[in-house]
């Protein structure tokens, strides 16, 4: 396919996407014509292969194909009414696979909207890598806020490292830091925090949190009366938790997080380097 054809075709793609209550959409008489069909009844019945696959793939076909009513003018002025299907991404890449591979416009449309879902993906991967990241180094300045109003109220740090141990018990379900690392295969080395998922990180943060307000709150002193407060915050949250059909031992090791916080920085650099490079082709 020529080059100045490829251009067309994606400038033609990208334009005709369209923005409805928040979801990007495209109109299927538009894609009739862009997928380079005359005949609109033979352009549905593409349509509705597509809607076979997606309910064969478990998603909801209401959800990616919506019909709609639009309206036109004929030449004396007269309102005429026609339908139409208001299609997702992810409904336009299945027109896409049952259309006729054999047009050029069909065959750039599924290579179009494979990438475009694939690059999606990606961006929706990178966020909840963002988020997780942001939640672990979160958690380590809770916990170094606790540990300073324990230092205060003469907790030492075997102490404090014991308030956390009944704390992680009590969350987990009677398992201990220690069985929970086996649990998930955690290096003995490493804080079992590092192979959370974010929704355990950000639990636990709050359950550190709750502890740190009411030590200062309820005025709490020694180990005792502090193991006992955290380890009713935890079984707090735990039983929030459980009543949403969630038990944080159940839950599968996420990847150590200084991973992903390396892959975060290499992207970045990446990014950046293509940035310097674009400003410095652009001086040119």
């Amino acid at each position: 396919m020529k080059q100045e054809l490829i251009r067309e075709l994606f400038e033609k793609f990208e334009a005709a996407s369209r923005e409805i209550h928040g979801i990007e959409c495209w109109s299927a008489r538009e894609l009739q014509e862009l997928f380079g069909y005359k005949d609109w009844n033979i352009f549905l019945k593409t349509v509705e292969k597509a809607k076979n696959a997606c309910e064969n793939s478990g998603e909801l076909v209401t959800n990616h194909f919506v019909n709609v009513e639009r309206t036109t003018t004929n030449e004396i002025g007269e309102t005429i009414p026609f339908e139409d299907i208001a299609l997702t991404r992810y409904g336009c890449y299945l027109v896409t696979q049952n259309g006729d591979s054999s047009k050029s416009e069909i065959a750039f449309a599924q290579t179009y909207y494979a990438v475009q879902t694939r690059k999606q993906e990606i961006i929706e991967q990178r966020l909840l890598d963002i988020s997780r990241v942001a939640a672990r180094d979160k958690l380590s300045k809770s916990e170094k806020k606790l540990s300073g109003i324990l230092y205060e109220r003469n907790v030492d740090d075997k102490g404090f490292s014991n308030i956390r141990s009944e704390g992680d018990k009590a969350f987990f379900g009677g398992y201990s830091t220690q069985e929970m690392k086996k649990k998930l295969n955690v290096p003995d080395n490493r804080p079992l925090a590092d192979f959370l998922p974010t929704l355990t990180i950000k639990a636990k943060d709050f359950a550190i949190e709750l502890t740190s307000y009411n030590v200062v709150e309820k005025d709490l002193h020694g180990e005792n009366d502090i193991v006992k407060e955290h380890v009713d915050n935890n079984q707090a949250i735990r039983k929030m938790l459980e009543e949403r059909g969630i038990t944080p031992e159940s839950l599968p090791a996420a990847e150590d997080v200084k991973k992903v916080k390396r892959k975060l920085e290499n992207e970045n650099k990446k990014v950046l380097k293509e940035v310097k490079k674009m400003n410095t082709q652009k001086k040119k």
